[in-house]
């Protein structure tokens, strides 16, 4: 809960500031990268480059409300994935 309120305040949630916090994304590509699921998709370089370079894409791994969720449940990772996907096609 606590997670989802610092998310909320620093604009993770519903709105944002604009502004990326390099060293937290990190550091949830980390905790994201002990899992199985994720590491098929950090070794995918389309998707890499995505997950290094792509705004929507960093500033969604930002929230640590969504990758804890994202840890938990297929489901969202399931969405995370559609999310790749939508941007890789771009």
């Amino acid at each position: 809960m606590i997670d989802f309120i610092s998310d909320l305040l620093s604009g993770g949630v519903g709105f944002s500031t604009g502004v990326l916090d390099t060293r937290k994304i990190d550091s949830n590509i980390r905790l994201l990268r002990k899992k199985e699921w994720f590491k098929k998709i950090y070794e995918n370089n389309q998707y890499y480059s995505l997950l290094i370079g792509n705004r929507e894409v960093r500033a969604y791994l930002q929230s640590n409300f969504r990758v804890k969720r994202m840890i938990r449940n297929e489901k969202s990772q399931a969405k995370f994935l559609l999310l790749l996907n939508k941007k890789s096609k771009i």
